[in-house]
């Protein structure tokens, strides 16, 4: 796979409505002594949809590395994982430039 591709596959995790809600929630607080953690249920009510629906989103979102999980007890909770917003932005930001 391409450095292209890979960047290709990244986006279209990102490019749904609803996945790009969920990030936007999950990052209204990106230090590292505040980073907000939610659970589905949260999400879910959050963003007026079924839990299944979230659980779909968050699976891609995680496949893609764009997200982290942690269990509490009965829940996980989901987290934003920065290194990954930030390598995509810097990749993207590097391809786009003219050589």
């Amino acid at each position: 796979m391409t450095e292209i591709d890979n960047i290709s596959d990244k986006l279209k995790a990102i490019s749904d409505p609803t996945r790009l809600r969920i990030i936007q929630m999950l990052s209204h607080c990106r230090r590292k002594d505040c980073e907000p953690m939610l659970c589905v249920n949260a999400l879910a009510r959050r963003l007026e949809i079924t839990q299944s629906a979230v659980s779909q989103h968050l699976k891609v979102l995680k496949h893609a590395g764009f997200v982290k999980s942690e269990r509490r007890g009965y829940f996980i909770h989901y987290r934003l994982n920065p290194e990954q917003i930030d390598h995509v932005c810097s990749e993207l930001d590097r391809i786009m430039k003219p050589k």
